[in-house]
C-alpha cells in the first residue's frame, strides 16, 4: 500500500469518528473503496493491522449500510469484499442510512413530546411546546426531501449538485 494510500485510509477512519462511526468500520470502507480487485478478510485484517474478528465485525457493519458487498471469484472458495464505487450512490445510501437512524427516531421523538405537551397549559410548557413544534415541523419537512434525495438516480444528484450558486437566481424575490 503506497503513502497516499495509506493517508487517505487514516483520514477516511478519522472523519468517520467524527461523524459517529468506528475509525475501523471506515477504514475498512476507506480500504475497499480503493482497491482495485475484492478482498478476502484476511488481506483486509492484514492491510489495516487489525484483529480478524475486527475486520469481520466493520465488513458485517458496511454490508448492513450497503456499502460493500460479498463476492465470490472463479476457483476461490473465500469470499471477497468490494465497495460501491459510485461516489454520488456512496452519498445517497450515507445519507438515507443517517435519515433512518438519526432523523427518524428523532422526528418520532419530537411528534411524542408535542404530543404530550400539546395540553399543557403552564407558561414555561406552552413555550417548550412551541419551540418543540417548530424543531417538528423542520423536520416534518426535511424528511420528504431527504426521502425525494435517496430515491433519485446517481446522475440526477451528480446534476443537481452542478447547479450550486444557481439555485439562488431560481428562487429571487420568492421568499
Amino acid at each position: 500500500m503506497n503513502d497516499k494510500t495509506r493517508k487517505f485510509i487514516v483520514h477516511w477512519g478519522e472523519l468517520g469518528t467524527r461523524w459517529g462511526i468506528n475509525r475501523t468500520v471506515a477504514q475498512v470502507h476507506a480500504l475497499l473503496y480503493l482497491s482495485q480487485k475484492p478482498l478476502d478478510m484476511q488481506a483486509i485484517a492484514e492491510a489495516l493491522d487489525v484483529a480478524r474478528s475486527n475486520a469481520s465485525n466493520s465488513v458485517r457493519e458496511l454490508q448492513g449500510w450497503g456499502l460493500v458487498k460479498a463476492v465470490h471469484l472463479l476457483g476461490d472458495r473465500r469470499e471477497h469484499y468490494e465497495a460501491v464505487g459510485d461516489v454520488w450512490q456512496i452519498l445517497s445510501i450515507i445519507t438515507e442510512q443517517r435519515k433512518r437512524r438519526e432523523i427518524d427516531p428523532t422526528l418520532a421523538v419530537l411528534r411524542e413530546c408535542a404530543a404530550e405537551l400539546g395540553q399543557s397549559t403552564t407558561v414555561g410548557d406552552r413555550f417548550v411546546a412551541t419551540r418543540i413544534k417548530n424543531m417538528e415541523n423542520l423536520f416534518e419537512t426535511l424528511t420528504p426531501l431527504l426521502d425525494e434525495f435517496v430515491a433519485l438516480p446517481s446522475s440526477t444528484i451528480k446534476s443537481m449538485a452542478a447547479l450550486r450558486g444557481k439555485v439562488r437566481t431560481l428562487f429571487r424575490g420568492k421568499t
